[in-house]
């Protein structure tokens, strides 16, 4: 099972941004692979430091985590920082120490002795729409993205302003004495490179567009509006930089029959006087296959069947939720001849006035137990 990410940076479940911050430093700093060279394990509580991090510190992303577990972005390439390396932590948290000179190792952005920075390219978003049947059993959609990639053909050089180092070091006198800073360098955005040569068909980056199938596997569970990353799958920097990621938004369709309630599913069922009074069978749709379902005669409307299991699998594994069928009474708004006189006749029989049992549940009972 993996480790809870609250129990990585020594947190409980409440803490605020700021106490997510001060512990992820503090667990960077003991961790930080400049510190412990070569220390396997102190790299890999590193890279978990940071990956716990990067979810508990976005709000979304928390109430997500909060809310559904790891299975809030796990499934088939899906991550909040699970596919995260090296390369990606120092790119997206180079500045938790606030760019200063840090422990020899200038808070991962390189100088002082660290990193070079790696640029990494911009996140791509689609939306891909899923029917109630793919929500409930899980899906791999082949979707083709539109990405730059860099070009064949395109060569770099040295940035000759931080000489490679992707860092621009400035020394300012104060009253405090001498400070030292350092920033991302502007002529090569702090990758350390610039083109020396590059293809026609490339852009000013090197990077030319393409189309890509991508094949997203979509866990079971899903729900509209949330939010999925596939790794890699976005736009690729220029030089040596990594690629961005392509950020998956989940729209789900309406069903012509099924109404969605968190994992449970309503179904509305219309039966005749003739069914409710005598019984019958019925076939229905559910998100996995038809079912035939007993009407018991002398049903009531207002009746609900509950279909154990037949809803929506927990996106977090808790179990699957149920399918509630609604039974309807329908009344003939209109009558022929004989049937008006059937009625009439049966106006004042005892077995066609209102007679309800004591254990007979009221509208609002149902409501409740419908819920509970």
């Amino acid at each position: 099972m993996k480790e809870d990410f609250y129990d990585i940076l020594g947190l409980s479940k409440g803490a605020t941004a700021a106490e997510v911050k001060k512990a992820y430093r503090k667990k960077a700093i003991e961790y930080h692979p400049d510190k412990n060279p070569g220390d396997k394990e102190a790299e890999e509580k590193f890279k978990k430091a940071a990956e716990a991090y990067e979810i508990l510190s976005d709000p979304d992303k928390k109430a997500r985590y909060d809310q559904y577990g790891h299975q809030a972005f796990e499934g088939g390439g899906f991550g909040g920082g699970g596919g995260m390396n090296m390369d990606d932590i120092f790119s997206q948290f180079g500045d938790i120490f606030g760019g200063g000179g840090f422990g020899g190792f200038s808070g991962f952005g390189g100088g002082g002795g660290g990193r070079q920075r790696r640029a990494k390219g911009s996140n791509l978003r689609i939306r891909v729409k899923l029917t109630l049947e793919e929500i409930a059993n899980g899906v791999e959609k082949k979707i083709k993205v539109k990405r730059k990639i860099q070009a064949p053909g395109t060569t770099y050089k040295t940035c000759s302003t931080c000489n490679g180092s992707g860092q621009v070091t400035r020394i300012t006198n104060t009253i405090l004495g001498r400070m030292q800073t350092s920033s991302p360098c502007s002529a090569c955005g702090g990758s350390g490179q610039m083109i020396d040569d590059r293809p026609a068909e490339a852009d000013m980056q090197g990077l030319k567009a393409t189309e890509e199938t991508v094949s997203i596997k979509i866990p079971a569970g899903v729900e509209d509006g949330m939010q999925l990353k596939v790794s890699g799958k976005g736009n690729e920097a220029p030089g040596n930089g990594i690629a961005g990621d392509l950020i998956v938004a989940i729209e789900e369709q309406e069903h012509p029959d099924l109404q969605r309630e968190g994992n449970n599913l309503h179904y509305d069922m219309y039966v005749s006087f003739s069914e409710a009074a005598l019984g019958a069978s019925r076939e229905i749709d559910t998100v996995s296959g038809k079912v035939r379902i007993k009407i018991e005669e002398g049903v009531q409307s207002g009746k609900i069947l509950r279909l154990r299991g037949k809803g929506i699998p927990s996106i977090n594994g808790y179990g699957t939720g149920d399918l509630l069928v609604h039974v309807n009474v329908w009344t003939p708004k209109t009558l022929n001849k004989e049937q008006r006189e059937f009625f009439e006749k049966m106006a004042k029989d005892d077995h066609f006035r209102p007679n309800p049992e004591s254990g007979e549940k009221s509208f609002f009972e149902k409501v409740k137990d419908m819920f509970s």
